[in-house]
């Protein structure tokens, strides 16, 4: 593979040859057409030798000039229509300055999509392109970002994982200084240095490289690229940070060996969830930060006191339910949830962490050079004010989280309470009758244990409890365990009761070779024609009242198990002499009922 891709030397002097008919053709594309953010002449195509092509169709191929013409259609509706209209007049334009002209149209999200599909080519072909509109430099991120890869890949392929693009280059709205590229580094078989050094040298080489192909492509930009080592990105997934969250929602592999994707649709599929130390984890990092910040001036507006107040709200939403957002992203959903929504929050309080990230950026792009003490003052103030109205929230979500979480426990221990009862065909009239009934008809027979009527007392009393005041956590947890333990052994016990059952209402039968089977639930009868046949066939029939059997209607397993759950099997098993006929009737005369199987 080749690191440093170059126009070749026919391809120079096609430019040559076809630069005024190339600038009209780029100038009346864009004046006509916003959405073109980037034009670029491509290499030649290739031909293959062996392959048979008719000469009047090579000569076309050899004469064509291939020309990208790179669009932003993201935010666009009716995509389909919109890219078949802009493709029309784009050929059309070609047609008009020169026949030989081939503009091929590609949109960011196709250059993305084929980037989480492992392909490459298009990224390979704009290394190799000269472009010839480029406003926004995205073309030349591109190039360099392809050129770096394919030097890091030749240098460490056995240790690169994954090379991603992150930030806003595959949003179509790369700027100077802002082309960010990741390497993750496999670190799991080190031996001859500390992960830590490796990590150092391995990005320092890497970060070198990065520094060649600016020279080489010629793209005089910022490029800031990060390494992470493999153990760290694994432990950052588990501690929920939102870097690397952020890292793996927006971030695009232009190479990955299978650890970035699988991770990044996992995350999509809501499968990557923040454990309780992470939301922690963020609390307390804005804690820390609060107390740094006092000691800085324009630094500390730049990182500290932004990450102090925006940490804490990422922690609320997580505590809420939601994955760690970006920070646009959080600003938002704390006024659309806490404010509008559950209405547990000012609005003040996310105008201030507003007003904070805009100064943060505000430097970041350069905007504001000094900041006053006095500023800093003010914001400080507002982040500490900030700072204890967000531990407040804390206690509200908790205890609202606290009290679904005990109504829920109760419900539970209820329901399956009431299961049980209905298994011995106890009858229920209201919810207040349960525990009583349990207690008469279940624990004084001694069908189960009396430690279990003192859990669900118990589980009873902390719901009335909580309803009047807060029961403190670690007793809460402590009986969320015994509620778990409780609703274990009720499900065992209805599973061992129900599965008894269900064995009395089956009739199995054989009939010449074949062995067959009759399930009887309440109303209806399931009926297997061969329980040994690979795919089995499985019809339903009502059950009559003299006991004889309905017509046979084709059914599924996923229907009987559907009506299983339901539990329509009754406690007492009948046989009527009308079914053995229906069965005779239905598998023949010769049929033979199995006892005891």
């Amino acid at each position: 593979m080749n690191p440093t891709p170059e126009l070749s030397k026919e391809a120079k002097e096609k430019l040559d040859l076809m630069k005024e008919k190339l600038e009209k053709f780029s100038k009346a594309l864009t004046k006509e057409n916003k959405e073109i953010i980037g034009i670029a002449l491509l290499p030649p195509s290739k031909v293959n030798s062996e392959e048979k092509i008719p000469e009047e169709e090579l000569k076309k191929i050899r004469n064509a000039i291939n020309v990208l013409v790179l669009v932003d259609l993201s935010e666009k509706k009716e995509w389909y229509e919109l890219r078949d209209t802009l493709t029309k007049k784009i050929l059309k334009k070609a047609k008009e300055v020169d026949e030989n002209l081939n503009p091929q149209l590609m949109d960011m999200y196709e250059i993305r999509e084929s980037c989480f599909d492992g392909k490459s080519d298009i990224l390979e072909m704009i290394a190799a392109s000269a472009p010839l509109f480029d406003p926004k430099d995205l073309l030349g991120a591109l190039k360099i970002a392809e050129v770096h890869k394919n030097m890091v890949l030749k240098k460490f392929e056995k240790y690169i994982v994954s090379y991603v693009a992150v930030g806003s280059l595959f949003r179509g709205d790369a700027k100077p200084n802002d082309i960010d590229v990741a390497v993750v580094v496999d670190d799991t078989d080190v031996k001859k240095m500390t992960r830590a050094e490796l990590k150092d040298k391995l990005g320092a080489i890497v970060r070198s490289l990065g520094y060649d192909a600016s020279k080489i492509t010629g793209v005089e930009k910022a490029f800031h690229i990060q390494t992470y080592i493999l153990t760290d990105f694994w432990d950052s997934i588990k501690d929920a940070h939102p870097v690397i969250f952020t890292f793996l929602r927006d971030g695009v592999p232009i190479y990955d060996r299978g650890v970035f994707m699988p991770w990044k649709l996992l995350l999509k599929m809501g499968r990557i969830r923040p454990s309780p130390e992470a939301i922690d984890m963020q609390m307390d990092v804005g804690e820390k930060l609060i107390q740094r910040t006092k000691g800085k001036l324009l630094s500390v507006v730049g990182e500290d006191l932004y990450y102090a107040i925006l940490n804490p709200a990422q922690a609320a939403l997580m505590l809420y339910g939601i994955a760690p957002p970006t920070p646009k992203e959080t600003i938002q959903l704390m006024d659309e949830i806490f404010v509008k929504k559950e209405k547990l929050l000012e609005k003040k309080y996310v105008d201030m962490l507003d007003r904070i990230r805009k100064y943060y950026k505000d430097i970041e792009h350069g905007d504001v050079k000094e900041i006053s003490g006095t500023d800093i003052d003010h914001l400080l103030k507002d982040a500490e004010e900030y700072m204890k109205r967000i531990k407040k929230l804390f206690d509200q979500i908790q205890n609202r989280r606290d009290k679904e979480s005990v109504l829920e426990m109760y419900d539970s221990c209820l329901n399956i309470t009431e299961e049980v009862l209905k298994v011995h065909t106890i009858q229920i009239k209201n919810r207040d009758e349960i525990l009583p009934l349990f207690k008469k008809h279940i624990i004084e027979k001694k069908i189960l244990s009396e430690k279990l009527l003192e859990s669900l007392k118990v589980i009873t009393e902390t719901k009335e409890r909580h309803a009047k005041k807060k029961v403190p956590s670690p007793e809460l947890e402590k009986i969320r365990k015994e509620a778990r333990s409780y609703i274990k052994v009720l499900v065992e016990y209805i599973q061992r009761k129900r599965g008894y059952e269900f064995e009395r209402a089956k009739i199995r039968f054989k009939y010449g070779e074949k062995f067959g089977e009759a399930i009887l639930l309440d109303k209806l009868a399931f009926l297997v024609d061969d329980i040994d046949a690979e795919e089995k066939i499985v019809h339903k029939t009502e059950i009559k009242a003299d006991g004889s059997l309905g017509s046979k209607e084709k059914s599924s397993f996923e229907e009987l198990e559907k009506e299983l759950s339901l539990m329509k099997i009754p406690s007492k098993v009948f046989i009527k002499e009308k079914i053995f006929e229906a069965l005779r009737n239905l598998y023949g005369k010769d049929i033979e009922i199995l006892v005891n199987y």
